[in-house]
């Protein structure tokens, strides 16, 4: 019974692999096929973004909206951040913040905010002007002066790339679901964050959310995109599933409250150590609610 029961786990690996293994090379007869599955394997695999269940708002116990932050020069979140040089690699493979931009320019994400509220509405042209940089050099001013045309080597132009993005900031529901006894989480917003394309040259320029996305409304395109699995790379994960299942690392910095939902940098300032312990404080309190259901 063991032996059946082994052989059928390893029968079942193999043909995940094959259903979700992204360059599918070992198949390829030729180049040209690595990558790209058979209509045989589409229809086998029949893959989608795992649907959220329906939750009814008498079922929630309790309920905290934070907002955090994903720095991506800690080696947790490297696979939001890379690959940033795309000349030299598969095209099967991007940065979350290419697959988010050519989303929006391709209008599979049709909807992109100002804010992490989600009230006003943007297009691509509206943010532009943060994410590119066009400035006239002074022979080029020089050149406008005497009244001559200017030449395209006289005007410097800056784009906001994956390499330049710093963190994302993901707002998210943390809930108690008194039907599934148990505490819950929903992304709902996420935002690439920058520097200032106008300052971005400089030592330490300010960083600003380029814009924002709502998650659900983003997780068909971010599950056909994989992000890079350091274990397996023939079964990489897909954006949706790094995200929802949060296999990353975030410091809160926002939650809300009856002050207007402040950030935390608004009553503890100047002060990264006890920032850093304010997050985990939030953190715990969250977390010991779900203990404190079980305390008699």
């Amino acid at each position: 019974m063991n032996l059946k029961s082994l052989l059928l786990t390893v029968a079942t690996v193999f043909t995940a692999s094959s259903m979700f293994a992204q360059a599918n090379i070992l198949n390829a007869k030729s180049p040209e096929e690595i990558g790209v599955r058979t209509e045989a394997q589409k229809a086998v695999d029949n893959d989608k973004p795992l649907e959220y269940g329906y939750v009814d708002d008498r079922d929630i116990l309790f309920s905290k909206m934070v907002w955090e932050k994903v720095v991506l020069d800690e080696r947790s979140n490297f696979p939001l951040y890379y690959p940033i040089d795309t000349n030299n690699i598969g095209s099967d493979r991007r940065s979350l913040y290419d697959v988010l931009m050519k989303a929006v320019k391709d209008g599979d994400i049709k909807n992109i905010y100002d804010d992490s509220y989600f009230t006003t509405k943007r297009t691509l042209k509206d943010i532009e002007a943060a994410l590119v940089m066009i400035d006239t050099t002074e022979l080029g001013i020089e050149q406008l002066n005497a009244g001559e045309q200017l030449s395209p080597e006289y005007i410097n132009r800056r784009d906001i790339t994956a390499a330049d993005i710093k963190e994302y900031h993901i707002k998210g529901l943390w809930y108690f679901d008194k039907r599934q006894a148990e505490m819950k989480y929903r992304l709902l917003g996420i935002a690439p964050v920058a520097p200032d394309v106008n300052f971005i040259d400089e030592e330490d320029p300010d960083l600003v959310p380029l814009f924002w996305v709502f998650f659900p409304d983003a997780r068909e395109v971010l599950h056909e995109a994989k992000s890079f699995n350091n274990e397996n790379s023939s079964m990489p994960f897909s954006f949706d599933h790094v995200l929802n299942a949060r296999r990353f690392h975030g410091y809160i910095f926002r939650e809300e409250n009856v002050q207007g939902d402040r950030a935390v940098n608004e009553y503890v300032s100047e002060n990264a150590l006890m920032q850093l312990l304010e997050s985990e404080r939030i953190k715990d309190k969250i977390r010991d609610f779900e203990l404190d259901m079980w305390t008699y």
